[in-house]
């Protein structure tokens, strides 16, 4: 179908003057269904409806393949002072495809994709689609509802963190061999579920146009990728998760953008969603473009989309990524390449206003979705108040923790005793923010080895280490992720081209770490005392932190009613206990739930069970007596 009409055309009425004020206002948060393309009747007629933000053009057209890409086909009429043009184009069908065509103040005509487009052209195509009427009809609300009575930071939280491309493939020539949202959903519910994990997150799913950056540089922020299948379909796998008591988390990007030409960058001749001076608007590590979070219509953009994600696909929260660049101005800047704010620092105060406001509006909502920070840096209170001067999020990743782990865990065994406190320094700080304890998919890429072979010593060795490392994390307080195939010792580093190697998991040192992994997230969801005090020293006592000598460590985690207690001991060394004594604070019956060479004692398996006698060990007036081996882990349960 062509469409001509270089007539002025008058407005539809379907952007109202309430809503160009709350969009300039930055708190139109279902802006959404105004921008973008939308399916409507007007006049009697139907089509689809375009909206698109582009204040520096001296015009704006549609253009697709039902006007053959005609620059002067589909005009469209600007919204009085707001910088917001609008067309509406009869006859136009579901998954058609288009583009807004704009014309700059020095008469250049650019193509840009649509910033709200909810469905876009499959790779290496870059045009969005008109998106299909949804009928899709959700059956979580069982979910939804336990989701929103639940406060996440006394839940039990184990994540799986997946990038769907390279979970697994088919073998099939079609889009790469890509597993469909729909054929993940069932597989990947079911690996989750008998594994113990309690949420997976996915990496990648707004649209973009290069794999390599895993996602990372988004140019659709609000099109579910089409590498794997449609938006309903994504809704699909959301929803099929929830039934199967599955959490969903994204990972979303507001701090960068690619330079893609059809994408955000000067997206209407200038700078618009970026800031336009250089030393606040581009990142020089990646080449990419700083959201300028000082404009309310960027803020509005960026914090519509969270909600977007939250509301119209029932995700379970958001990671929100390298939140460090946002925070500080010279972020990978080098003196001279950065502007300090009004006050002569480096805090961007716009970013701190925009975690604040973004927060406080999903908490204020109501859904229980969390908002999670990859924070990298010791800026204080990111997971408090805003109203106490902290950021709002939910969580933080750990980052200090992981890279004193990982630097403890490649140690050979015998220098460990010099490193001890790599492993005890996390503890003086875990109640200070509420944590997430990660091995993400950022540590087993780029030469850093794969993390079963950054473990010390022979073959079998690095399963045991790797054992007892597991075990160290469980114990710990904070909640877990692990990244695909770290539970079965992924041998080469993860290359998103492949899939996983999962026929490793048939090989005897693999299926054992697998059901070794499976058997401690079993446990951390059936003991309370392993999530419920998380941020609280009640939840937490050392029995022994300085055995550096034998590189043991031994501590307990107390559910709030102190029934049901754990007591962990970790042996770090190749170097066998046979009678190894540790203090415990109670008299009383301790059975062994889980160790290095058993795994978990199932019901109907007799469990060793051990006495405490009166006999003052580590600082408390009782102990135990047991047998440790090389690399030896062991968890008790008491009340």
């Amino acid at each position: 179908m062509a469409v001509r009409d270089k007539k002025k055309q008058t407005e539809t009425g379907f952007i109202t003057a309430g809503d160009r004020y709350l969009f300039g206002e930055g708190t139109h948060y279902e802006i959404y269904n105004k921008l973008g393309a939308h399916p409507k009747t007007f006049d009697g007629k139907t089509g689809y409806y375009f909206a698109v933000w582009a204040p520096h053009a001296a015009s704006v057209s549609v253009v697709g393949d039902f006007n053959n890409w005609d620059p002067d086909a589909c005009p469209m009429q600007v919204l009085e002072t707001s910088g917001i043009y609008e067309r509406f184009v009869p006859g136009i069908k579901p998954g058609e495809l288009y583009k807004f065509a704009i014309t700059t103040q020095t008469g250049k005509v650019i193509f840009k994709a649509d910033p709200f487009a909810q469905y876009a052209e499959y790779r290496p195509g870059t045009a969005s689609i008109t998106a299909f009427n949804d009928s899709f009809r959700w059956s979580d609300s069982i979910w939804v509802q336990k989701r929103e009575a639940t406060n996440p930071r006394e839940a039990a939280m184990s994540i799986y963190e997946v990038h769907l491309g390279s979970w697994k493939k088919k073998n099939r020539p079609e889009k790469d061999g890509y597993y469909t949202y729909k054929e993940a959903a069932a597989e990947l519910a079911a690996y989750v579920k008998e594994m113990g994990y309690t949420h997976v997150e996915l990496m990648g799913i707004a649209e973009h146009p290069y794999d390599g950056s895993w996602g990372y540089q988004v140019t659709g922020y609000y099109a579910p990728t089409s590498r794997y299948g449609t938006p309903e379909e994504f809704k699909y796998f959301v929803n099929y998760m929830h039934k199967k008591g599955i959490g969903v988390i994204l990972d979303w990007v507001p701090a960068h953008f690619p330079r893609d030409a059809h994408g955000l960058a000067d997206f209407d001749g200038q700078a618009l969603f970026e800031y336009a001076d250089p030393r606040k608007g581009e990142h020089p590590d990646w080449g990419t473009k700083v959201f300028d979070y000082e404009k309310h219509e960027v803020s509005n953009f960026l914090i519509a989309n969270a909600l977007y994600w939250i509301e119209q696909f029932h995700v379970d929260g958001l990671r929100v990524d390298a939140v460090a660049s946002m925070l500080y101005l010279d972020y990978g800047r080098k003196d001279g390449e950065w502007v300090p704010n009004r006050y002569g620092g480096n805090q961007n105060l716009e970013a701190i206003e925009f975690f604040r406001h973004l927060n406080s509006v999903v908490a204020q909502r109501g859904h229980g979705a969390m908002v999670i920070a990859e924070e990298s840096t010791a800026w204080p209170l990111v997971t408090h108040d805003p109203k106490e001067g902290g950021l709002g999020f939910t969580f933080k990743w750990n980052m200090g923790w992981m890279h004193d782990f990982l630097e403890y865990m490649k140690l050979d065994p015998y220098f460990r005793k010099f490193n001890h406190h790599k492993m005890t320094f996390g503890l003086t700080y875990f109640n200070s923010e509420n944590f997430i304890l990660v091995l993400s998919h950022d540590e087993v890429v780029h030469l850093k080895c794969s993390m079963i072979n950054k473990m010390p010593g022979l073959f079998g060795d690095k399963f045991a280490n790797l054992k007892a490392g597991y075990t160290f994390m469980l114990g710990h307080p904070g909640k877990k992720l692990l990244f695909m195939g770290q539970d079965f010792g992924q041998l080469h580093e993860w290359d998103e081209k492949v899939s996983l190697d999962w026929h490793l998991t048939e090989e005897d040192l693999h299926k054992d770490l697998q059901n070794y992994v499976r058997d401690l997230l079993h446990i951390y969801q059936k003991h309370p005392a392993l999530y419920e005090s998380d941020d609280d020293w009640d939840g937490f006592s050392w029995i022994n932190a300085n055995d550096g000598d034998r590189s043991i460590y031994s501590f307990v985690r107390y559910a709030k009613n102190h029934k049901k207690s754990l007591l962990f001991v970790c042996n770090f060394t190749p170097v066998a206990r046979p009678d190894y004594r540790v203090g415990v604070p109670k008299r009383g019956n301790y059975t062994l739930i889980l160790d290095n060479e058993h795994g978990a004692y199932k019901t109907g398996e007799k469990a060793p069970v051990l006495k405490a006698v009166k006999s003052e060990c580590d600082g408390q007036p009782y102990s135990i007596s047991l047998p440790l081996p090389a690399y030896g882990t062991a968890i008790l349960r008491f009340s």
